[in-house]
């Protein structure tokens, strides 16, 4: 049996580009898949913050240190230049394999830079 985990997280990002003649997906700033751990053409999970949509997608390379998120396609719909979103991409992990395991997660500022990264998010006060 698998869990569903989640893998890495790109919090706060902002759209940059919103494209909808191009052939599709969510273009990245390359840095920021290095540093999560998220991989060229990895199914991705795009949270809207901005009006509440969420779409599924994958993940392409845009010039490192560019800054860069732009939503393609389809996609460009629901998402335009100046939204934040939250990027996920999660990961089917075993028994064995959840023991320990923890996420990537990487916290952007206003142009996209990393601010800070975590491999666990703070626990909920009430």
């Amino acid at each position: 049996m698998q869990t569903m985990m989640l893998k890495a997280k790109l919090h706060r990002a902002r759209v940059t580009h919103s494209e909808l003649e191009y052939e599709g997906s969510c273009a990245i700033d390359g840095l920021l898949l290095d540093c999560s751990g998220i991989k060229e053409y990895e199914q991705i999970q795009i949270y809207n913050i901005n009006n509440g949509e969420r779409f599924t997608t994958y993940a392409i390379r845009a010039q490192e240190g560019s800054g860069i998120i732009s939503v393609n396609g389809a996609a460009a719909r629901l998402a335009a230049p100046g939204d934040l979103v939250i990027i996920c991409a999660y990961v089917g992990l075993n028994q064995n394999e959840l023991i320990g395991y923890k996420p990537t997660l990487i916290y952007l500022g206003e142009n996209n830079q990393i601010v800070r990264s975590s491999h666990a998010i703070p626990v909920q006060a009430a």
